[in-house]
């Protein structure tokens, strides 16, 4: 198949998937919604569905429609964490690598991070940045962990990966109970970070300020276009996505195999932990995570939804992030659970990891493209004998 069509059936699949899961999701606020009758329940459907589809971005009233330049900030910003993750992901899952680390990697990357913050004085940037990298190397050497015992003892790094983000939450949380916590608060939290390692917000407006958006956008969109010239422009990308492929094909051309596995976990864990550290210096004052964030589990659904490539993640975070405040907006002004979301993102999972979804429409896609070829191949064929004759 060419490459414009199977860019054409991934846009098609996706849109596809989505459409069905925002029809579930239609479903399911009819029947929550509020109304002892047909038409009572239909008109809250209604406008809860305004609120999700066009709440994130505008104000919809009596007096009419009105762009929300605070709303579009927030969503900006909550892509930041969640760009990392898909990102981090996109990278393990090419390899064939189901790492599901990235939820606790990016929680232990925010904690060593705003350990940093706190204890380590440095001039204002290099705070920050020496921070972020800390953090990110930090999450990137205990992401070795399901990535060695794959390697040597063929350990599922799914199972592997998973139980490692529950060690690392409760790890944590020991380490604030015993060290890190500010007994003089109400609440289990560090002390504040330093003003050098802040991360500065994008800009001086007041919606920037309110929303936090921080420079950290910037880096992660800088991180998208590294990350997908990385997979697509070099020698480790290639292998990577190589071994994705077809390991065995990957092992007998002579590639390292295990090396490349290792990487494909050291740089996703590195990711993932370098956004928690943009997340917590950006937006938080204090460390006070008590429980796993759930930007991994976001940026698992933005990696399936962007295809495992980088490039697309941007759009998924988009998103999702769109998506997560159009709830938002549900459970504020339509009075719907806001657990739809996680619901919404289970059906677009489950379609996209189908493997016979759609499959007919790609099989003629493949069968058109194979006709195209032998027709094109035919005609040259042709116009070369006719030359000779």
């Amino acid at each position: 198949m060419s490459k414009k069509r199977q860019i054409t059936f991934s846009l098609v699949r996706g849109a596809l998937a989505i459409l069905i899961a925002l029809l579930v999701a239609m479903l399911l606020i009819f029947i929550s919604a509020g109304g002892d009758t047909f038409g009572a329940k239909l008109a809250a459907t209604g406008e809860a569905l305004k609120q999700l589809l066009v709440g994130p971005l505008f104000r919809v009233n009596t007096n009419g429609v009105s762009f929300e330049g605070k709303r579009l900030a927030d969503i900006l910003a909550a892509m930041i964490p969640t760009t990392f993750t898909g990102l981090a992901v996109c990278i393990m899952f090419s390899a064939n690598q189901f790492n599901l680390g990235a939820e606790g990697g990016i929680m232990l990357g925010a904690f060593v991070s705003g350990i940093v913050a706190i204890y380590v004085p440095m001039p204002p940037v290099i705070h920050a940045v020496a921070a972020v990298l800390i953090g990110g190397i930090a999450v990137g050497l205990v992401m070795l962990i399901p990535a060695l015992l794959k390697v040597k003892l063929d350990v599922s790094e799914m199972v592997c990966s998973l139980m490692l983000n529950y060690i690392i939450m409760y790890f944590i949380k020991y380490l604030m109970n015993a060290y890190y916590a500010d007994k003089s608060k109400g609440q289990i939290q560090t002390y504040p970070f330093l003003n050098s390692s802040r991360i500065a917000p994008l800009g001086s407006s007041p919606i920037f300020n309110s929303a936090k958006l921080t420079v950290g956008f910037v880096i992660a969109l800088i991180a998208v276009v590294v990350c997908g010239l990385f997979m697509y422009r070099s020698r480790w990308g290639y292998q990577i996505r190589m071994i994705g492929i077809n390991q065995d094909f990957a092992k007998y051309s002579g590639m390292k195999v295990g090396f490349i596995i290792v990487i494909s976990q050291l740089i996703g864990g590195f990711l993932s932990g370098a956004g928690g550290g943009i997340e917590m210096l950006g937006r938080y004052p204090t460390f006070s995570w008590s429980a796993l964030p759930g930007y991994g589990w976001t940026g698992i659904t933005i990696a399936i939804l962007a295809g495992n490539n980088p490039l697309f993640v941007p759009l998924a975070a988009f998103f999702m992030a769109y998506l997560q405040k159009g709830c938002d907006m549900m459970a504020t002004y339509a009075n719907v659970p806001m657990q739809l979301i996680d619901i919404v993102q289970g059906v677009i999972f489950l379609f996209f990891a189908a493997e016979q979804f759609l499959s007919k429409y790609r099989q003629k896609l493949v069968v058109k493209t194979a006709q195209e070829e032998i027709a094109a191949k035919a005609a040259l064929a042709q116009e070369g004998g006719n030359a000779n004759g």
